[in-house]
Protein backbone atom coordinates (compact mmCIF):
# COMPACT_ATOMS: atom_id res chain seq x y z
CA UNK A 1 0.00 0.00 0.00
CA UNK A 2 1.33 3.31 -0.95
CA UNK A 3 1.47 6.35 -1.32
CA UNK A 4 1.37 9.59 0.59
CA UNK A 5 -1.19 12.31 1.06
CA UNK A 6 0.42 14.22 -1.81
CA UNK A 7 -1.78 12.18 -4.14
CA UNK A 8 -4.73 13.44 -2.13
CA UNK A 9 -3.50 17.01 -2.36
CA UNK A 10 -3.02 17.08 -6.10
CA UNK A 11 -6.05 15.04 -7.08
CA UNK A 12 -8.39 16.96 -4.81
CA UNK A 13 -7.15 20.41 -5.74
CA UNK A 14 -6.62 19.78 -9.43
CA UNK A 15 -9.39 17.34 -10.35
CA UNK A 16 -11.88 20.09 -11.15
CA UNK A 17 -9.44 22.29 -13.01
CA UNK A 18 -9.52 20.65 -16.42
CA UNK A 19 -6.71 21.94 -18.57
CA UNK A 20 -6.08 25.07 -16.48
CA UNK A 21 -3.45 25.74 -13.84
CA UNK A 22 -4.36 25.22 -10.18
CA UNK A 23 -2.84 26.24 -6.85
CA UNK A 24 -1.13 23.75 -4.56
CA UNK A 25 -1.56 23.71 -0.81
CA UNK A 26 -3.63 22.46 2.11
CA UNK A 27 -4.09 19.16 3.83
CA UNK A 28 -6.75 17.15 5.64
CA UNK A 29 -8.18 13.70 6.14
CA UNK A 30 -10.95 14.59 3.75
CA UNK A 31 -8.37 15.10 1.00
CA UNK A 32 -6.71 11.73 1.53
CA UNK A 33 -10.02 9.90 1.63
CA UNK A 34 -11.40 11.79 -1.35
CA UNK A 35 -8.38 11.24 -3.58
CA UNK A 36 -7.65 7.60 -2.80
CA UNK A 37 -11.25 6.57 -2.25
CA UNK A 38 -14.43 8.48 -2.83
CA UNK A 39 -16.35 8.43 -6.10
CA UNK A 40 -13.89 8.99 -8.95
CA UNK A 41 -14.87 9.84 -12.49
CA UNK A 42 -16.33 6.65 -13.99
CA UNK A 43 -14.22 7.23 -17.09
CA UNK A 44 -11.12 6.07 -15.20
CA UNK A 45 -10.26 2.37 -15.19
CA UNK A 46 -10.53 0.50 -11.88
CA UNK A 47 -8.45 -2.34 -10.43
CA UNK A 48 -11.19 -4.94 -10.15
CA UNK A 49 -9.68 -8.24 -11.28
CA UNK A 50 -6.38 -10.08 -11.47
CA UNK A 51 -4.36 -9.30 -14.57
CA UNK A 52 -0.94 -10.67 -15.52
CA UNK A 53 1.95 -8.25 -15.39
CA UNK A 54 3.98 -7.87 -18.57
CA UNK A 55 7.52 -6.54 -18.34
CA UNK A 56 9.04 -4.21 -19.30
CA UNK A 57 5.65 -2.86 -20.48
CA UNK A 58 4.22 -2.43 -16.96
CA UNK A 59 7.25 -0.43 -15.81
CA UNK A 60 5.73 2.34 -17.95
CA UNK A 61 2.65 4.50 -17.35
CA UNK A 62 -1.01 3.41 -17.14
CA UNK A 63 -2.87 6.64 -17.95
CA UNK A 64 -6.27 4.94 -17.96
CA UNK A 65 -6.01 4.93 -14.14
CA UNK A 66 -6.19 8.06 -11.98
CA UNK A 67 -3.11 7.62 -9.76
CA UNK A 68 0.30 6.06 -10.31
CA UNK A 69 3.77 6.14 -8.76
CA UNK A 70 7.34 4.96 -9.12
CA UNK A 71 8.85 4.81 -5.64
CA UNK A 72 12.52 4.10 -4.89
CA UNK A 73 14.04 4.05 -1.40
CA UNK A 74 17.40 2.75 -0.23
CA UNK A 75 20.28 2.68 2.21
CA UNK A 76 23.83 3.57 1.17
CA UNK A 77 27.36 3.75 2.61
CA UNK A 78 30.31 5.73 1.36
CA UNK A 79 33.97 4.75 1.46
CA UNK A 80 34.47 6.44 4.83
CA UNK A 81 31.70 4.35 6.40
CA UNK A 82 29.17 7.18 6.47
CA UNK A 83 25.51 6.12 6.17
CA UNK A 84 22.76 7.61 4.01
CA UNK A 85 19.15 6.96 3.11
CA UNK A 86 17.49 8.16 -0.10
CA UNK A 87 14.06 8.46 -1.68
CA UNK A 88 12.97 9.34 -5.18
CA UNK A 89 9.26 9.27 -5.97
CA UNK A 90 7.60 10.25 -9.23
CA UNK A 91 3.81 10.56 -9.12
CA UNK A 92 1.38 10.77 -12.03
CA UNK A 93 -2.11 12.09 -11.25
CA UNK A 94 -4.93 12.04 -13.77
CA UNK A 95 -7.19 15.10 -13.65
CA UNK A 96 -9.74 13.64 -16.05
CA UNK A 97 -9.99 10.52 -18.23
CA UNK A 98 -8.59 10.53 -21.75
CA UNK A 99 -6.53 13.13 -23.51
CA UNK A 100 -7.10 16.87 -23.32
CA UNK A 101 -8.92 18.13 -26.39
CA UNK A 102 -7.81 21.77 -26.32
CA UNK A 103 -5.33 22.57 -29.14
CA UNK A 104 -2.49 23.81 -26.96
CA UNK A 105 0.85 22.39 -25.92
CA UNK A 106 -0.16 23.29 -22.34
CA UNK A 107 -3.34 21.23 -22.48
CA UNK A 108 -3.14 18.08 -20.37
CA UNK A 109 -5.12 15.74 -18.16
CA UNK A 110 -1.96 14.68 -16.31
CA UNK A 111 -0.07 16.36 -13.48
CA UNK A 112 3.29 15.11 -12.21
CA UNK A 113 4.93 15.54 -8.83
CA UNK A 114 8.34 14.44 -7.58
CA UNK A 115 9.77 13.98 -4.11
CA UNK A 116 13.51 13.68 -3.54
CA UNK A 117 15.08 13.11 -0.11
CA UNK A 118 18.45 12.31 1.41
CA UNK A 119 19.20 11.30 5.00
CA UNK A 120 22.78 12.17 6.01
CA UNK A 121 23.17 10.12 9.19
CA UNK A 122 26.69 11.24 10.15
CA UNK A 123 25.83 14.85 9.40
CA UNK A 124 22.56 14.58 11.32
CA UNK A 125 20.65 16.21 8.45
CA UNK A 126 17.56 15.31 6.46
CA UNK A 127 17.12 16.99 3.08
CA UNK A 128 13.90 16.95 1.04
CA UNK A 129 12.62 18.67 -2.08
CA UNK A 130 9.62 18.52 -4.38
CA UNK A 131 8.71 19.51 -7.91
CA UNK A 132 5.52 19.79 -9.93
CA UNK A 133 4.96 19.81 -13.68
CA UNK A 134 2.25 19.39 -16.24
CA UNK A 135 2.20 16.43 -18.56
CA UNK A 136 1.21 16.85 -22.19
CA UNK A 137 3.19 17.88 -25.22
CA UNK A 138 5.64 20.24 -23.50
CA UNK A 139 7.89 17.37 -22.43
CA UNK A 140 8.27 18.70 -18.90
CA UNK A 141 7.29 15.37 -17.34
CA UNK A 142 6.11 11.99 -18.48
CA UNK A 143 6.78 8.29 -18.89
CA UNK A 144 7.96 6.30 -21.89
CA UNK A 145 8.03 2.54 -22.37
CA UNK A 146 10.62 1.94 -25.09
CA UNK A 147 12.99 2.34 -23.41
CA UNK A 148 11.47 2.76 -19.95
CA UNK A 149 12.00 6.36 -18.85
CA UNK A 150 10.13 8.38 -16.23
CA UNK A 151 11.09 12.00 -15.78
CA UNK A 152 10.11 15.28 -14.18
CA UNK A 153 12.29 17.96 -15.73
CA UNK A 154 15.86 16.71 -14.99
CA UNK A 155 14.84 14.20 -12.30
CA UNK A 156 14.99 10.85 -14.08
CA UNK A 157 14.38 7.17 -13.45
CA UNK A 158 15.40 5.02 -16.43
CA UNK A 159 15.72 1.34 -17.25
CA UNK A 160 18.29 0.09 -19.72
CA UNK A 161 17.96 -2.82 -22.13
CA UNK A 162 20.03 -4.92 -19.69
CA UNK A 163 17.36 -4.48 -17.01
CA UNK A 164 19.41 -2.15 -14.81
CA UNK A 165 17.95 1.13 -13.61
CA UNK A 166 19.48 4.59 -13.36
CA UNK A 167 18.58 7.51 -11.11
CA UNK A 168 19.73 11.07 -11.78
CA UNK A 169 18.24 13.83 -9.66
CA UNK A 170 19.69 16.97 -8.12
CA UNK A 171 18.83 20.05 -6.10
CA UNK A 172 20.98 22.99 -5.05
CA UNK A 173 21.95 21.18 -1.82
CA UNK A 174 22.10 17.45 -2.67
CA UNK A 175 22.04 15.05 -5.61
CA UNK A 176 21.77 11.37 -6.54
CA UNK A 177 23.55 9.63 -9.40
CA UNK A 178 22.88 5.92 -8.93
CA UNK A 179 22.88 2.65 -10.87
CA UNK A 180 20.49 -0.04 -9.57
CA UNK A 181 20.76 -3.71 -10.53
CA UNK A 182 17.80 -5.99 -9.61
CA UNK A 183 18.79 -8.98 -7.50
CA UNK A 184 15.32 -10.57 -7.67
CA UNK A 185 12.52 -10.60 -10.25
CA UNK A 186 9.45 -8.38 -9.81
CA UNK A 187 7.20 -9.58 -6.97
CA UNK A 188 3.42 -9.15 -7.43
CA UNK A 189 1.91 -7.95 -4.16
CA UNK A 190 -1.55 -8.86 -2.89
CA UNK A 191 -3.38 -11.53 -4.87
CA UNK A 192 -1.12 -12.01 -7.91
CA UNK A 193 -0.66 -8.25 -8.13
CA UNK A 194 -4.18 -7.15 -7.20
CA UNK A 195 -3.88 -5.42 -3.83
CA UNK A 196 -7.34 -4.97 -2.30
CA UNK A 197 -7.64 -2.15 0.24
CA UNK A 198 -11.30 -2.58 1.25
CA UNK A 199 -14.42 -4.61 0.48
CA UNK A 200 -15.77 -1.91 -1.82
CA UNK A 201 -15.52 -2.96 -5.49
CA UNK A 202 -12.58 -1.32 -7.22
CA UNK A 203 -10.92 -0.09 -4.01
CA UNK A 204 -7.69 -1.79 -4.99
CA UNK A 205 -4.48 -1.20 -6.87
CA UNK A 206 -2.15 -3.11 -9.14
CA UNK A 207 1.04 -3.40 -7.15
CA UNK A 208 4.43 -5.02 -7.63
CA UNK A 209 7.87 -4.55 -6.09
CA UNK A 210 11.49 -4.92 -7.04
CA UNK A 211 12.46 -5.64 -3.43
CA UNK A 212 16.23 -5.75 -3.72
CA UNK A 213 18.44 -3.77 -6.08
CA UNK A 214 22.21 -3.49 -5.66
CA UNK A 215 23.22 0.17 -5.85
CA UNK A 216 26.47 1.78 -7.01
CA UNK A 217 27.03 5.42 -7.73
CA UNK A 218 27.55 8.73 -6.03
CA UNK A 219 25.73 11.34 -4.01
CA UNK A 220 26.48 15.02 -3.54
CA UNK A 221 25.96 16.49 -0.09
CA UNK A 222 27.63 19.30 1.89
CA UNK A 223 29.31 20.41 -1.33
CA UNK A 224 31.14 17.08 -1.75
CA UNK A 225 30.68 14.23 -4.22
CA UNK A 226 30.87 10.88 -2.40
CA UNK A 227 30.91 7.42 -4.06
CA UNK A 228 28.37 5.10 -2.42
CA UNK A 229 27.13 1.51 -2.46
CA UNK A 230 24.10 -0.18 -0.93
CA UNK A 231 20.65 -1.58 -1.67
CA UNK A 232 17.33 -0.13 -2.79
CA UNK A 233 13.67 -1.10 -3.08
CA UNK A 234 11.42 -0.06 -5.99
CA UNK A 235 7.62 -0.06 -5.62
CA UNK A 236 5.16 0.34 -8.48
CA UNK A 237 1.45 0.91 -7.98
CA UNK A 238 -1.46 2.27 -9.97
CA UNK A 239 -5.14 2.63 -9.12
CA UNK A 240 -8.18 4.84 -9.37
CA UNK A 241 -9.71 4.26 -5.94
CA UNK A 242 -7.89 2.54 -3.09
CA UNK A 243 -8.89 3.67 0.40
CA UNK A 244 -12.27 2.71 1.84
CA UNK A 245 -14.57 4.52 4.22
CA UNK A 246 -13.00 5.05 7.63
CA UNK A 247 -9.39 4.46 6.48
CA UNK A 248 -7.22 7.49 7.26
CA UNK A 249 -3.62 6.45 6.64
CA UNK A 250 -1.01 3.73 6.74
CA UNK A 251 2.30 2.56 8.16
CA UNK A 252 4.45 0.91 5.48
CA UNK A 253 7.59 -1.14 6.13
CA UNK A 254 10.10 -2.33 3.51
CA UNK A 255 12.87 -4.24 5.27
CA UNK A 256 15.89 -5.91 3.64
CA UNK A 257 17.41 -8.54 5.94
CA UNK A 258 21.08 -9.49 5.85
CA UNK A 259 20.20 -13.14 5.15
CA UNK A 260 18.71 -12.18 1.76
CA UNK A 261 15.05 -12.09 2.76
CA UNK A 262 12.85 -9.02 2.24
CA UNK A 263 9.75 -8.07 4.20
CA UNK A 264 6.99 -5.70 3.10
CA UNK A 265 4.17 -4.90 5.51
CA UNK A 266 1.51 -2.20 5.38
CA UNK A 267 -0.85 -1.45 8.24
CA UNK A 268 -3.95 0.44 7.15
CA UNK A 269 -5.19 2.63 10.00
CA UNK A 270 -8.85 3.24 10.66
CA UNK A 271 -10.22 6.49 12.04
CA UNK A 272 -10.57 4.96 15.51
CA UNK A 273 -6.90 3.86 15.48
CA UNK A 274 -7.63 0.19 14.82
CA UNK A 275 -5.83 -1.88 12.22
CA UNK A 276 -7.96 -2.42 9.12
CA UNK A 277 -8.39 -6.11 8.20
CA UNK A 278 -7.19 -5.35 4.65
CA UNK A 279 -3.69 -4.68 5.98
CA UNK A 280 -1.24 -7.14 4.44
CA UNK A 281 2.31 -7.86 3.42
CA UNK A 282 4.77 -10.40 2.09
CA UNK A 283 7.97 -12.17 3.09
CA UNK A 284 10.21 -12.70 0.07
CA UNK A 285 12.91 -15.35 0.16
CA UNK A 286 16.44 -15.01 -1.24
CA UNK A 287 15.17 -16.85 -4.33
CA UNK A 288 12.37 -14.31 -4.86
CA UNK A 289 9.58 -16.66 -3.74
CA UNK A 290 6.84 -14.77 -1.89
CA UNK A 291 4.91 -15.85 1.19
CA UNK A 292 1.77 -13.74 1.54
CA UNK A 293 0.87 -12.27 4.95
CA UNK A 294 -2.49 -10.91 6.09
CA UNK A 295 -3.37 -8.70 9.04
CA UNK A 296 -3.65 -11.69 11.39
CA UNK A 297 -0.08 -12.78 10.64
CA UNK A 298 1.68 -9.54 11.54
CA UNK A 299 2.08 -8.08 15.03
CA UNK A 300 3.28 -4.46 15.22
CA UNK A 301 3.87 -2.79 18.57
CA UNK A 302 4.88 0.86 18.83
CA UNK A 303 7.72 1.15 21.38
CA UNK A 304 8.44 4.88 21.17
CA UNK A 305 6.93 8.03 19.64
CA UNK A 306 8.50 11.22 18.36
CA UNK A 307 6.93 14.66 18.01
CA UNK A 308 8.01 16.75 15.06
CA UNK A 309 9.05 20.39 15.53
CA UNK A 310 6.06 21.03 13.27
CA UNK A 311 3.70 19.46 15.82
CA UNK A 312 2.84 15.98 14.52
CA UNK A 313 3.49 12.90 16.66
CA UNK A 314 4.64 9.74 14.85
CA UNK A 315 5.56 6.22 15.94
CA UNK A 316 9.37 6.13 16.19
CA UNK A 317 10.36 2.58 17.14
CA UNK A 318 8.57 -0.70 16.57
CA UNK A 319 8.52 -4.35 17.52
CA UNK A 320 7.45 -6.37 14.49
CA UNK A 321 6.81 -10.10 14.27
CA UNK A 322 5.44 -12.38 11.57
CA UNK A 323 5.63 -16.06 10.60
CA UNK A 324 9.00 -17.03 9.14
CA UNK A 325 11.01 -14.23 10.74
CA UNK A 326 12.71 -16.50 13.32
CA UNK A 327 11.76 -14.13 16.10
CA UNK A 328 10.58 -10.54 16.51
CA UNK A 329 12.41 -7.62 14.94
CA UNK A 330 13.02 -4.15 16.32
CA UNK A 331 12.83 -1.36 13.76
CA UNK A 332 14.66 1.87 14.66
CA UNK A 333 14.91 5.12 12.61
CA UNK A 334 18.49 6.19 11.87
CA UNK A 335 17.40 9.79 12.58
CA UNK A 336 14.22 10.83 14.39
CA UNK A 337 13.40 13.71 12.05
CA UNK A 338 12.89 12.31 8.57
CA UNK A 339 9.63 14.18 8.07
CA UNK A 340 9.05 15.61 4.61
CA UNK A 341 7.67 19.06 5.31
CA UNK A 342 6.43 19.71 1.80
CA UNK A 343 3.00 20.47 0.36
CA UNK A 344 1.75 17.65 2.54
CA UNK A 345 3.71 16.50 5.58
CA UNK A 346 4.51 12.83 6.13
CA UNK A 347 7.35 10.80 7.61
CA UNK A 348 9.49 8.56 5.45
CA UNK A 349 12.94 7.47 6.43
CA UNK A 350 15.77 5.00 6.69
CA UNK A 351 15.69 2.48 9.53
CA UNK A 352 17.87 -0.19 11.10
CA UNK A 353 16.50 -3.67 11.79
CA UNK A 354 17.63 -5.45 14.97
CA UNK A 355 17.06 -8.84 16.55
CA UNK A 356 17.97 -9.19 20.22
CA UNK A 357 19.85 -5.91 19.95
CA UNK A 358 22.02 -7.02 17.02
CA UNK A 359 21.74 -5.55 13.50
CA UNK A 360 20.14 -7.94 10.99
CA UNK A 361 19.06 -5.59 8.23
CA UNK A 362 18.05 -2.16 6.98
CA UNK A 363 14.98 -0.68 5.42
CA UNK A 364 12.54 2.16 4.99
CA UNK A 365 9.32 3.12 6.76
CA UNK A 366 6.56 5.45 5.59
CA UNK A 367 3.94 6.98 7.92
CA UNK A 368 1.07 8.66 6.10
CA UNK A 369 -1.97 10.44 7.45
CA UNK A 370 -0.63 11.45 10.86
CA UNK A 371 -0.22 15.11 9.94
CA UNK A 372 -3.89 15.15 8.91
CA UNK A 373 -5.32 14.02 12.28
Amino acid sequence: MRRTGIIALLALLLSGCGDERAPVGGEGVGGLSAALGGDPDPGFARATEIRPFAFPHDHGAHPAFRNEWWYVTGNLDDGAGRRYGFQLTLFRIGLAPGRAQRASAWATHQVWMGHLALTDVAGGRFHAAERFARGGDLGLAGAARDPVRIWLEDWRLERGEDGDWQIAAATDTFALELALRPQKPPVPQGERGLSRKSDEPGNASYYYSLPRLAVDGAIRVAGERRPVRGHAWLDREWSTSALGAGQVGWDWFALQLDDGRDLMVYRLRRRDGATDPHSAGSLIGPDGVKTALDHRDVAIEVLERWTSPRGTTYPARWRLDAPGLDGPLTVVPVLPDQELDLSVRYWEGAVDVLRDGEPVGRGYVELAGYAED
